[in-house]
C-alpha cells in the first residue's frame, strides 16, 4: 500500500484526516484553492501535533518529522503517486462533483478516489469520474484525528478491491471501518439527524428546555452529549444541511428541518463556531 496520500479541503476534516494518515506514517498531500484557507488549515494542522506533544503522545521532534511529511499545494497536477485522494470540502453537490471532475484528470488510473460526504449519495458522486468502481465513501466523524469510526460507504459500481484496500487503509490508520450501503445519510446521519430534529422539535414546542432534553441523553442514554448541544457542536448549518438533502431524496417528514433550525441558521447563529446557537457560548 502507498506511503502518499492526498487530502483535498483543509477545513476541520481536512486537516484532522491528514494528522491522522501523519501519524500513521503517510506523507500527505493537502490542496485547497485559496491560500488563506491552505495557510489556515496548516495551523491548525500545527497546532494540534502540538496539543498531542503536550499530552505525550509525539515528542517535538516527531512532531517537526510529520510537519516536513506534508506537502501544500493549490492544483492537483501532483497527486500522481497518491493511491488514495481523499476530498473533503463542504457538503455543497455542485462543488465535489468539480473536485472529482479535476482529481480524476491528475490522480494515477490505479488510485482510489474517496469522498468524506456525510450524506450525499455516492452513485451520485461517481458519475463525476471515469471509473466509478475506484470511488468510495470514506466517512470520517469530527474531530477526524480522534473519532475512531469511520463509515465505508459502497456505492453501486465500487469494486471489491477498492472496498478492500479502503478497509485495509482505515485500519492502517488505528481506526474502525463500518461498511454499509448506498442510501441518503447512510446509517449515522439518517439515525443522528432525526434524533436531532425530534429533539429540537421538542424544545420548540415546550415539552422541555434544551437541558433537560440533552440531560435525558447524557444520564438516560449515556450519551456524552446530549442532541442540542450536539448540533451546535456539529454546527447547525452542517445539520440542516444533511437533513434538506435526506428529506429531499426521501420525502420522510423526520428529516425536515425544524423550524428552530432553520431560523437559528438564518440568523447566522451556527452553533460554537459562531459563539452561539442553542446555547450561547464565550
Amino acid at each position: 500500500m502507498t506511503k502518499e496520500i492526498t487530502v483535498i479541503g483543509v477545513g476541520q476534516m481536512g486537516t484532522g484526516i491528514a494528522q491522522s494518515a501523519l501519524q500513521a506514517g503517510y506523507n500527505v498531500i493537502l490542496i485547497d484553492k485559496n491560500q488563506e484557507f491552505l495557510d489556515k488549515g496548516f495551523a491548525r494542522l500545527t497546532d494540534n501535533l502540538g496539543k498531542a506533544v503536550e499530552r505525550g503522545k509525539i515528542t517535538a521532534d516527531e512532531k517537526a518529522r510529520l510537519l516536513g511529511n506534508v506537502t501544500l499545494a493549490r492544483s492537483m497536477d501532483g497527486i500522481g503517486k497518491s493511491d488514495f485522494v481523499i476530498e473533503a470540502v463542504p457538503e455543497i453537490l455542485d462543488l465535489k462533483m468539480d473536485v472529482f471532475r479535476n482529481a480524476d484528470k491528475f490522480c494515477s488510473k490505479s488510485a482510489i478516489i474517496a469522498t468524506n460526504t456525510s450524506s450525499i449519495l455516492i452513485n451520485k458522486l461517481a458519475t463525476a469520474v471515469s471509473d466509478p468502481s475506484r470511488f468510495i465513501g470514506l466517512h470520517f466523524f469530527n474531530p477526524a484525528n480522534v473519532m475512531k469510526l469511520v463509515e465505508v460507504v459502497v456505492g453501486t459500481n465500487t469494486s471489491q478491491a477498492t472496498m478492500s484496500s479502503s478497509l485495509e487503509f482505515i485500519t492502517s490508520l488505528g481506526k474502525t471501518p463500518v461498511k454499509v450501503n448506498d442510501a441518503p445519510g447512510f446509517i449515522s446521519n439518517r439515525i443522528l439527524m432525526a434524533f436531532i430534529n425530534e429533539a429540537a422539535s421538542d424544545l420548540q414546542h415546550g415539552i422541555a428546555e434544551k437541558e433537560a432534553i440533552d440531560s435525558i441523553a447524557k444520564l438516560g442514554f449515556n450519551h456524552p452529549m446530549g442532541p442540542i448541544e450536539l448540533a451546535d457542536f456539529i454546527g447547525l448549518d452542517v445539520c440542516k444541511d444533511i437533513m434538506d438533502f435526506i428529506y429531499l431524496e426521501t420525502k420522510d417528514g423526520k428529516f425536515k428541518p425544524a423550524d428552530i433550525i432553520v431560523k437559528l441558521v438564518q440568523d447566522g447563529k451556527l452553533g460554537r463556531k459562531s459563539g452561539e446557537g442553542f446555547y450561547k457560548y464565550k
